[in-house]
């Protein structure tokens, strides 16, 4: 006999759906490009019924699940989804041949537009035949509410194969669980409050045992709160890319090789990350002023969400990032200059309490104010405490396959939020640096010439890594 069943999302999962509108889809996503091999079909066609079936022998019970809500206190669960059906989530498409660069760009921007049925599983895949080269994309979607980042990169190299000729696993046999009705979801609230309540005191009980340090813990989480809120309530300045957005994406892309990156990194400093940031820093200086903007005085800050998953967490669905805060050097001409300065910012970052208070501010909201997440981060979107949100998420350095067919490029994207035009997300994988801009259609119609811009940047830093 099959139980009712269903799992309760984190305050953090559950702001992503909350903040959510008409113009501002959250979910994340990627264009993956594949050689053709050995899913193209004799006549150039792809094997689709083949691809659906390595799907459904990979998919995650998460995949198969839908959004709920509890009576009265309205905070979202997943259920199983009784009617789930695998060819409303695969699609298939196809350019006119030959497929080119531009116009799969073109089309990726038309699919991540597009907002996601929220009475269905939240994701989507999207294959993409007719490539020049014979090959093939799939364009990924999936709400912000199920994974993040970090978790979806696991959980994409989980799925793929390290060997061409690696055997595929049968589909497993999969029976909906049935969803609870409205009394069980309200005895399950109720319980989940008592067992916040309890963990209260167990926490209350160890301060008493150990005051000075729970007095000390106090100090840190205040501290971090405070930093953290002190952070959200700063406007930084308004520039063409912090416009009210409409519902319409471009989305574009530029490759790396990591190794050039890593180069620069050793002659000059600082991290991977660093020099990412650096390299933002440069071309949006060169965008915005062939755009006549001021950008000597400019306070620009980049949002950067940093994984907090521990080793156990890998590969799990839902979302362990906080959000930090980094002004980035528009103002510095200077390539060597501008990367020195970002250093010592994420140095500043890395020894504040920004990320501990965006947690304690989460876990305040477990305890029966799940609102509170989400008005936090409504009021930091009307304040504007960031230009734009660049996020960097590791890959695999080897090769990966799917059915024998070899991935080639990955490009990730990350939504738009209110009053933000661009966001700047960063995947690396096998060799390379895969970026991926996604922007708002009106607001960025020349966002191609930024794609330029950095990366006539990162030849600038390159040189100066070479002198």
């Amino acid at each position: 006999m099959a139980y009712p069943h269903y799992e309760r999302l984190s305050a953090l999962d559950a702001t992503f759906l909350q903040i959510e509108d008409e113009n501002c889809p959250m979910h994340v996503g990627a264009v993956a490009i594949f050689d053709g091999g050995p899913l193209l079909l004799p006549g150039g066609g792809f094997d689709i019924e083949r691809f659906r079936t390595f799907v459904a022998s990979t998919l995650e019970p998460r995949y198969r699940q839908r959004i709920a809500h509890v009576p009265v206190t309205n905070h979202p669960v997943w259920v199983d989804d009784p009617r789930f059906n695998l060819q409303y989530h695969v699609r298939h498409l196809s350019l006119p041949h030959p497929g080119d660069e531009r116009q799969l760009k073109r089309l990726a921007g038309r699919v991540m537009s597009e907002a996601l049925d929220r009475n269905k599983p939240l994701w989507e895949l999207v294959v993409v035949e007719g490539l020049a080269n014979r090959g093939f994309a799939v364009i990924v979607k999936t709400h912000h509410c199920m994974i993040d980042g970090v978790g979806s990169a696991d959980l994409l190299t989980a799925s793929m194969q390290l060997s061409p000729d690696e055997p595929v696993p049968e589909p497993r046999t999969w029976l909906p669980r049935p969803a609870p009705g409205p009394t069980d979801m309200l005895l399950g609230e109720a319980r989940h409050r008592v067992g916040d309540g309890f963990a209260a005191l167990r926490a209350a009980r160890n301060a008493v045992a150990r005051p000075l340090r729970a007095i000390e813990s106090l100090r840190e989480a205040l501290g971090g709160l405070g930093e953290a809120m002190a952070v959200s309530m700063h406007q930084a300045s308004p520039t063409p890319l912090n416009v009210e957005i409409g519902p319409h994406r471009r989305f574009d892309w530029i490759r790396y090789d990591l190794d050039h990156v890593k180069q620069v990194k050793n002659q000059l400093g600082g991290t991977v990350n660093d020099v990412v940031l650096a390299n933002v820093a440069g071309g949006l200086r060169r965008f915005l002023a062939n755009r006549g903007e001021n950008v000597s005085d400019l306070d620009f800050r980049a949002m950067l969400p940093v994984n907090i998953r521990t080793g156990d967490e890998s590969g799990t669905f839902g979302n362990r990032v906080a959000m930090l805060a980094a002004q980035l050097p528009l103002d510095e001409p200077d390539p060597r200059r501008r990367l020195r300065r970002v250093i010592e910012t994420t140095r500043e970052l890395k020894a504040s309490k920004q990320a501990q208070g965006v947690q304690t501010l989460e876990e305040i909201s477990e305890w029966g104010l799940g609102q509170l997440f989400v008005q936090f981060a409504r009021l930091a979107a009307f304040v504007q405490p960031f230009n734009v949100v660049v996020t960097n998420v590791p890959g695999p350095q080897v090769p990966a396959y799917l059915l024998g067919a070899q991935l080639r490029d990955a490009y990730p994207l990350v939504p738009l939020y209110r009053n933000q035009a661009l966001g700047i997300a960063l995947f690396s994988y096998n060799g390379g640096l895969f970026w991926g801009l996604n922007a708002d259609w009106d607001a960025l119609p020349d966002l191609h010439e930024l794609v330029d811009a950095l990366a006539v940047d990162f030849e600038a830093l390159r040189k100066a890594a070479e002198a």
